[in-house]
């Protein structure tokens, strides 16, 4: 196969990542050192006493148990931003399945290690709770570490969309850069109602001249069903970057939640952390 040439960087970009490189040259390099020792000193779950292990896997079914008692077989730790209030994240409350399904396909198991927080700006705008949102990214992160601080896990894979979580999903997980890491999203929902009609009924409220139940209809129209919101915003670009960095699987951003496909690609992000885990990169 011939050898593909990669672009050369916009010489602004370029100039920008070298003074980073040059600023960050020794917390990088502590970073680093300290990813290679956890790396070098072995699986984690290989050094679980026996009580410790039977505490880890008291609650997996006999199948998993057996599985897990291989210590050659990878253990993926899953850390979900969870809730059905948020409509971006609703659909991961069956994710865990379709990831323990996948897992055992490729003879390895995984577990919910833990959970994190998630919040929506679209809930929160105009209210006390905003000025929690910012201050959340570091609730996940720190939850993050507390999942997989158990050390019972060769991979994880981070559960997340919007614009806080997905943040605080990558932050907490690089504290665990010795570990192959998979993020899965959960996909855009449908179009609902044209941005124009909603704007014009918002129009139309702001003069009086339709009531909040035609406002309140309108709004439900638009936002109407699990998934991320229907407009560009920091949860969809969210999205792209974390498929631009390779964190996601190809093509996976923009798949409709409840879908053949959406499932599909899920259950092989799980596939592909096995594989990493097994590979021994991160």
């Amino acid at each position: 196969m011939p050898t593909l040439t990669p672009p050369a960087l916009n010489p602004v970009v370029a100039e920008v990542t070298a003074r980073i490189v040059e600023r960050s040259k020794t917390t990088r390099a502590d970073y680093l050192r300290r990813m290679d020792a956890a790396r070098d000193s072995g699986v984690g779950r290989a050094k679980l006493s026996c009580a410790n292990w039977a505490h880890a896997f008291a609650g997996q079914t006999i199948a998993d148990k057996l599985t897990a008692m291989d210590g050659s077989k990878p253990n993926v730790g899953i850390v979900t931003a969870y809730n059905d209030m948020l409509s971006a994240h609703q659909p991961f409350e069956r994710f865990p399945a379709v990831i323990r399904e996948a897992a055992r396909e490729v003879g390895a198991t995984a577990q919910v290690a833990g959970g994190t927080p998630a919040m929506c700006d679209g809930v929160t705008q105009g209210r006390p709770g905003m000025e929690l949102s910012l201050f959340s990214r570091d609730v996940i992160a720190m939850s993050v570490g507390v999942a997989l601080t158990h050390d019972a896990f060769d991979a994880a894979m981070c559960l997340g969309v919007c614009d806080k979580i997905v943040p605080g999903l990558f932050m907490g997980s690089l504290a665990f850069g010795h570990l192959p890491v998979v993020f899965a999203p959960a996909g855009p929902m449908p179009s609902g109602i044209p941005n124009a009609e909603k704007a014009r009924v918002r129009a139309l409220y702001a003069q009086n001249k339709v009531d909040r139940a035609t406002l309140l209809e309108s709004e439900i129209g638009s936002y109407h069903s699990p998934g991320t919101c229907t407009f560009y915003g920091t949860a969809n670009s969210n999205q792209m970057m974390m498929e631009l960095g390779g964190l996601h699987m190809p093509s996976t951003a923009f798949v409709h939640p409840e879908t053949g496909l959406r499932d599909a690609l899920t259950a092989a992000a799980a596939k592909r952390a096995v594989e990493l885990a097994r590979s021994g990169q991160s």
